[in-house]
């Protein structure tokens, strides 16, 4: 079983600005780049032309460390305090299921651990603390 915790970005529209910032100021090196309007299409949620090159989801690697982007969509914005999350990436699901029960007590679920298109089981939850984690499981679903 793998565990790794990387530092995610949750960026106002600006996420490519921000990305070619740190491969200048921190010599990162792009690993993946995808915009909304590259994801598959979900019907029952139309994708609005002003989103669709809005970041999706990126990684750069900085040294050694994996450091990820993501635009918030259109109509949603981040706030002071909550624009840095912590992306917890394991390759079992049952063990992302333990971890975001534990960090759900006393918490909130921003969004239910799920299969995502990228992922058998992905979800959000601020700790009691209020520290936002993304719980993202690698391997197919």
């Amino acid at each position: 079983m793998t565990l790794r915790m990387s530092p995610y970005l949750m960026m106002n529209g600006n996420a490519k600005e921000a990305i070619q910032f740190y491969e200048k100021a921190l010599d990162a090196k792009v690993l993946f780049n995808q915009t909304f309007g590259e994801m598959p299409e979900n019907p029952e949620f139309p994708l609005p032309e002003e989103a669709k090159e809005l970041v999706s989801h990126a990684m750069v690697k900085v040294g050694e460390t994996d450091l990820m982007f993501s635009d918030m969509f259109p109509g949603q914005t981040s706030q002071i305090g909550d624009q840095v999350t912590i992306c917890i990436s394991s390759n079992d699901i049952e063990k992302s299921k333990q971890i975001f029960e534990s960090l759900k007590q006393d918490g909130e679920v921003k969004m239910p651990l799920q299969e995502a298109f990228f992922s058998p089981a992905y979800g959000i939850v601020t700790d009691k603390f209020g520290v936002t984690f993304q719980i993202y499981t690698e391997g197919e679903k």
